[in-house]
């Protein structure tokens, strides 16, 4: 299977029409009664209480019934609807204020507030935000309904700009199908042209190496940016004259320790993998987030700290190998790694340069609402727009799990990474959606060394290890099924340490495990495979996207409507 998607066009415009976010404390006295469709000249009006008796009993009154018939919805569909409008999700209030009072959450309560209005057009994200803290305040929980019931005024939907926006929906989710089909299918096409390999005749380098590891920890003081930060470091217990060492930066919210397991495989087989933390962008700033000591998710600082760490840990290291790693380590050829918003960082010190004018663009697109690796991305345009330049000479190789990248380097700024490059992505990452982020600037990198793995499931962080109200909220989404995390494990250890064996340490044995088909030799009688491609696949992945483009540019290109 390539991967799956709900069935929700059909419900698109209606859903549409009754999403919201929070944080204006409205007296409950007020409250909406009518929810006004407008398409100019037309308006109709739906009922509250409407909503409210479909969701107690089921009851389809003659008011709701002419909205579900222009929907076409059938009676699954119509099911679906009433369990999306009564299921709850407990959040935190307080929490949930802060959280939509942030950038972030500003961007896409204006893109719903601008279908959801207030009577007379002007845009509804106002009442939306209170809506739904005070959703989140009832006792039954945060759920569809108990946001409606919460509306301060009545609204009106813009029947026009919805169905618009349920064009894009339904284009992104026909462009995340095609392009998960054509990897597949170049996957296939390089596999067959390929001379046969019996891997399993070779060794399993999904196996843990056997080379003895140890980890130690490094508290490490940046003066001249006053930034103290801890390394997490995994090696191996003798190391190696010349040993070659891997810096793997961790992603928004996250820690070092949460990528041990890559870090502890890469040591087994010889190498020192170093991760320091991100203070301003890491748990603990989360956590401060949460506990309201902080307004801010992350500081957008860290796009100019985060490529500093990696060079600063590097500088340390330098300073440190010959008291503490015995004059041992190569540190004038390193590979660094990244997840997610380390990826950024990783790309970064790679050679990527930000692309301001690139960043606006996309920023000022519509259909960019629907991209939330953007929300983070266009945070940079807060920064003062300077030439950066982050590229440190001592890295020879890139490798990235889910990077953010597409906006905020673009075509050109890729362009300036001239060293081996490996994008991993997940097709359910709805974190940095890979058809918005990694499948649109592959096709751009100029390397001959470059390398993209599909994981079907994938879906940006291990859901095993969320949190209760997370995990609550993905049990809402019926027939979501997902991979098992030592399988992905699997598919990123093995690609991660063959590449980093190519073109770090310069060991042609592990080329052979570089290619498609031993992606589809992983991926054999499992349910969600991984599909590797090569430069050799650019050519034509950059023919098809450009095509999609062409067909459909005016969707694509809709700008933001006014803020107003």
């Amino acid at each position: 299977m390539i991967f799956s998607f709900l069935s929700v066009k059909k419900l698109t415009a209606l859903g549409l029409s009754l999403f919201t976010l929070t944080a204006l404390d409205i007296p409950k006295v007020y409250s909406a009664e009518n929810i006004f469709a407008v398409y100019t000249p037309f308006i109709a009006s739906l009922r509250v209480e409407s909503l409210e008796q479909f969701v107690k009993d089921g009851t389809v009154n003659q008011n709701l019934g002419r909205y579900l018939s222009f929907a076409k919805v059938n009676d699954e569909q119509k099911a679906e609807f009433r369990k999306v409008l009564s299921t709850p999700v407990t959040v935190d209030p307080v929490l949930l204020s802060r959280v939509l009072n942030t950038e972030e959450a500003v961007r896409l309560l204006n893109y719903f507030g601008s279908v959801i209005n207030i009577r007379g057009g002007s845009n509804g994200k106002y009442i939306l935000r209170g809506a739904l803290i005070k959703a989140a305040m009832e006792k039954d929980g945060l759920s569809l309904m108990n946001v409606i019931r919460n509306l301060a005024v009545d609204v009106q939907i813009n029947i026009p700009q919805a169905l618009k926006y349920s064009e894009q929906i339904a284009l992104v989710v026909e462009a995340s199908e095609l392009f998960a089909q054509e990897i597949a299918n170049l996957a296939t096409k390089e596999a067959k042209s390929a001379e046969a390999v019996g891997f399993s005749q070779l060794a399993d380098i999904r196996q843990t190496g056997k080379i003895a590891v140890t980890n130690t920890t490094l508290n490490l003081y940046d003066t001249k940016r006053n930034r103290r930060f801890y390394v997490k470091i995994y090696h191996p217990k003798e190391l190696q004259q010349n040993n070659p060492v891997i810096i793997l930066s961790h992603g928004l919210s996250s820690r070092p320790e949460d990528f041990a397991n890559i870090a502890n495989h890469l040591a087994s087989y010889g190498y020192l993998v170093a991760m320091p933390q991100h203070i301003g962008s890491d748990i603990i700033q989360t956590e401060n987030f949460i506990a309201g000591m902080s307004r801010q998710i992350f500081y957008v600082e860290e796009f100019i700290n985060r490529p500093l760490d990696i060079t600063f840990t590097l500088d340390e290291l330098t300073r440190l190998n010959p008291s503490q790693f015995g004059g041992k380590l190569n540190l004038d050829s390193v590979g660094v790694a990244g997840h997610s918003f380390g990826g950024y960082a990783a790309l970064a010190v790679g050679g990527a340069k930000i692309d301001f004018n690139n960043l606006e663009r996309n920023c000022n697109l519509a259909v960019g609402n629907l991209n939330t690796a953007l929300l983070l991305q266009c945070r940079a345009l807060n920064l003062p727009r300077k030439d950066y330049d982050f590229r440190d000479a001592r890295v020879k190789a890139v490798y990235t799990v889910n990077p953010v990248n597409a906006s905020i380097f673009g075509a050109n700024g890729l362009n300036e990474v001239k060293i081996p490059t490996f994008f991993a992505a997940g097709s359910y990452d709805p974190a940095t959606p890979f058809v918005f982020e990694q499948a649109r600037t592959f096709p751009y990198l100029n390397s001959q060394n470059t390398y993209f793995q599909l994981q079907e499931g994938q879906a940006h962080v291990d859901f095993s290890q969320l949190d209760a109200g997370i995990s609550d909220m993905i049990q809402t989404v019926g027939n979501l099924t997902l991979p098992s995390p030592y399988l992905l494990e699997d598919y990123t250890n093995s690609m991660a340490l063959a590449f980093f064996k190519v073109h770090l340490s310069n060991d042609e044995n592990y080329r052979v495990y570089l290619q498609s088909s031993f992606g589809k030799y992983l991926s054999e009688g499992q349910e969600f495979k991984t599909h590797v491609i090569t430069y050799k696949s650019v050519p034509e992945l950059r023919e098809k996207y450009e095509d999609f483009i062409r067909r459909n540019y005016s969707l694509l290109f809709d700008q933001i409507l006014s803020k107003n």
